[in-house]
């Protein structure tokens, strides 16, 4: 039993995947070593394919039938592996770091869309359940073959022959498969490799809550953009998974917040209760992330504060010029500012210029609206016009989010209603894996 004052142990489950010559190995040493020096317990999973593979296999050899059997028990092997270390994880004394050499949804790559779907009901499992709710964060390290062709190699790898087209291929077919978890960092090439480690650590301690100062996490920061629709026609995206996403919040002591999101497909959800606690030591702002089951999630619906609209959207995901981008289309019924909006989202470590190059080309960007308050969740869900809200809150940021907001009229602002001159602070956000009320940190299947 956990004793008074005691802090709850993190179980973190990490999946490292990527394209051949990405730095996959080398990242799981260095993150091993970085998490082992803070005390943790760092389990390695093999990565399943490799192992069969150096048994003899080769997938020359197998016509269609015996690739898609190979791959659905590659899949059965690999989550039994996985379950094996994830107890080992949930029974150890100390904060554990799970690193999975590739995962589930890995094996979804190298078969088509129709046989995964039969796979996937073959064994009653879905997209859901195998990517999103199974691991707290994907980690996609970009092949050398995107953007460092000059490192590209396929030498001391028993298991690796691909052209630098062919990595190219692999790379691309790896990332789609995990396009949707909430959790999903893409590290490309656009630094030297020392950077390029560093930074995927660095996405993990911030996942988890860990402060590393200035040591890891120094350039990346969260960007958001206003984007003026219509949207184009769904052809005209990269491969998207699009998510039904409800948010509510919840009663809370001023000035914190608490806030529910439900997020899924087809029926299948996952299910985090966010806390976000304001005027911590230092100026920060702390965020806590737990991820809960259905029922605990209806529970906590009945704390719902009324002075808030429930916030509805569609959540497109998606890889454009090897950025992870997620589009939030609002829906109704919401407050009339949001009716019509339409926000991307994305983090990167790219300064100004070279993220204007990477922003997708077939969306109409109206500007970046980064760190303006107007367009924080909190203040767009109140039931009130702000300019006789006291809940209308500028303390929304963090060190990865750049402040963009200036002075603003009735006229320029997107939803029609006055607002603030003053630019809002920036404290450190930190977000943060905790539990309430005895909950897990760790992930929950959910059904709905």
């Amino acid at each position: 039993m956990e004793k008074p004052g005691e802090k709850q142990r993190i179980v973190y489950r990490l999946v490292l995947t990527g394209g051949p010559c990405g730095g996959k190995t080398t990242g799981q040493a260095r993150i091993s070593t970085f998490f082992e020096n803070l005390g943790w317990k760092v389990f390695r999973v093999p990565e399943t394919a490799s192992v069969l593979l150096s048994g003899g296999i080769k997938f020359s050899d197998l016509d269609d039938d015996e690739g898609v059997t190979f791959q659905e028990n590659l899949l059965k092997t690999m989550l039994q592996i996985e379950d094996t270390f994830f107890e080992l994880g949930r029974t150890s004394k100390r904060n554990c770091l799970i690193i999975c050499d590739r995962g589930a949804m890995d094996a979804s790559a190298f078969i088509s869309k129709e046989k995964w779907e039969s796979i996937m009901t073959d064994n009653s499992w879905n997209n859901i359940e195998l990517r999103d709710n199974r691991y707290n964060q994907i980690i996609h390290m970009v092949s050398a073959a995107k953007g460092a062709e000059d490192y590209y190699t396929t030498e001391d790898h028993s298991c690796r022959s691909e052209g630098v087209e062919l990595a190219r291929e692999l790379d691309s077919k790896a990332a789609a498969s995990w396009v949707g978890h909430p959790y999903f960092d893409v590290i490309d090439n656009s630094t030297d490799f020392e950077g390029k480690i560093r930074r995927m650590i660095g996405s993990v301690c911030h996942k988890i809550g860990l402060d590393t100062g200035d040591r890891l996490l120094k350039n990346s920061k969260k960007h958001k953009f206003l984007i003026k629709g219509p949207l184009p026609d769904d052809s005209v995206f990269p491969p998207f998974q699009d998510f039904e996403v409800v948010h509510n919040y919840l009663q809370s002591n001023s000035p914190n917040q608490v806030r529910l999101r439900k997020r899924g497909q087809k029926g299948y959800y996952s299910y985090i209760h966010t806390v976000r606690r304001q005027m911590q030591p230092g100026g920060q702002v702390i965020e806590v992330k737990t991820q809960i089951n259905h029922r605990d999630y209806i529970n906590l619906l009945t704390q719902k504060d009324n002075s808030h609209f429930t916030i509805y959207k569609k959540r497109r995901c998606f890889i454009f010029n090897n950025q992870y981008f997620q589009l939030d289309i609002y829906e109704q019924p919401s407050h009339p500012r949001c009716r019509g909006l339409i926000l991307l989202e994305t983090y990167s470590a790219l300064d100004d210029a070279r993220l204007q190059v990477t922003l997708p080309t077939f969306l109409n960007i109206d500007r970046e609206v980064t760190g303006n308050p107007d367009y924080s969740m909190y203040n767009l869900s109140l039931r009130e016009d702000w300019k006789n809200s006291k809940k209308y809150s500028t303390n929304l940021t963090g060190p990865q989010d750049r402040q963009t907001r200036g002075p603003e009229t009735k006229e320029n602002c997107h939803c029609g209603e006055e607002s603030p001159t003053s630019e809002c602070k920036l404290p450190q956000i930190l977000n943060r894996h905790g539990n309430i009320n005895g909950l897990s940190s760790t992930p929950v299947n959910g059904k709905a």
